[in-house]
């Protein structure tokens, strides 16, 4: 295997985050409840996609380049933190939003705006849609130009959670279950693959807060993942598993994940929010409800961020 330490890497980060239990949650659940808190990542409001920028922009820089083009929805997270990270080191940020979800100056488009963010919206359900706009706009801008996928969740954007899970070993708590939010594949992927190389014994569940099929999708970013790191293992679709939590869709709020955010606010004083955590967390309530956790069980709950989003989709 590769040493993940040789590939090129932005030390965004406050690292390691912390790694505390859910006392109150933990009874009420009737298992061991954790938390990876990388909301307090230390960038903006804190979040997973820091992780995998640390690598991404990295490889921006050594690409020579000059503007950092990204996307998502209205509310990404990832886009917000990608212009903040990619700012800090003196690229150009440009974001190409899909006008889906909340649009107007809250949540993230209002952190946008105050770091004075170019955000251009496309009425479009395609993303090649947008990365041909992306080429037309760097063509036209006659400057270098690097193209980061939505989520950062591509092969080389993963690698930011197989550190984290190798991380989360040297913290030394051992875990039976890992849950994560599910959004655009390259969270889940690289904390599997991660799971797979220093946590052997913990099974990983992603919690699917949109609708792509991510069966084909995660597995794929591990096999790629895997590559870079001159691994030789088999990715065995069926073995990657997941847990439909989207509820009405993408970016709506749902009764469970709404429910999932009182309780974590009620009892721990954690705000959650109701795209991605707050709907992955409700999930974690799901499977232990069903049974799925023993009580000498350690479950830990990836904390991805998400703040803003709790100031912009009504509930």
């Amino acid at each position: 295997m590769r040493d993940l330490d040789t590939f090129p890497r932005i030390r965004f980060g406050l690292l390691p985050t912390p790694i505390h239990k859910l006392e109150n949650i933990s009874r009420l659940l009737g298992t061991n409840v954790w938390i990876k808190r990388d909301d307090l990542i230390g960038v903006a409001l804190g979040g997973n996609k820091v992780r995998k920028l640390e690598f991404l922009l990295a490889d921006a820089k050594k690409q020579g380049a000059e503007i950092v083009f990204t996307t998502g929805g209205a509310q990404s997270n990832h886009a917000m933190l990608t212009a903040a990270c990619a700012s800090r080191i003196g690229l150009e940020p440009i974001l190409i939003l899909k006008k889906r979800g909340v649009t107007e100056c809250k949540g993230n488009q209002l952190l946008e705006k105050l770091m004075g963010t170019e955000v251009r919206f496309m009425d479009t359900d395609s993303y090649d849609d947008i990365y041909e706009e992306m080429d037309r706009i760097g063509a036209a801008r006659g400057r270098r130009y690097y193209k980061i996928p939505c989520g950062g969740s591509n092969a080389l954007g993963s690698l930011g959670y197989v550190n984290c899970v190798r991380e989360i070993a040297e913290q030394g708590q051992e875990f039976t279950h890992i849950i994560c939010a599910e959004g655009s594949g390259g969270t889940h992927a690289g904390i599997a693959l991660g799971a797979r190389i220093f946590m052997p014994d913990t099974q990983v569940v992603g919690m699917m807060v949109d609708s792509d099929p991510f069966d084909e999708i995660t597995p794929g970013i591990m096999r790629e993942a895997a590559k870079l790191l001159e691994l030789d293992i088999e990715i065995d679709n069926d073995k990657v598993l997941h847990r439909d939590v989207c509820g009405p869709g993408y970016a709506i709020a749902s009764k469970e994940g709404n429910e999932a955010i009182s309780l974590m606010a009620k009892n721990e004083g954690l705000f959650l929010d109701p795209v991605y955590t707050g709907k992955a967390f409700g999930g974690l309530i799901a499977m232990a409800r069903e049974g799925a956790f023993k009580p000498e069980d350690n479950v830990l709950f990836l904390f991805s961020g998400g703040a803003g989003g709790l100031f912009a989709v009504e509930m």
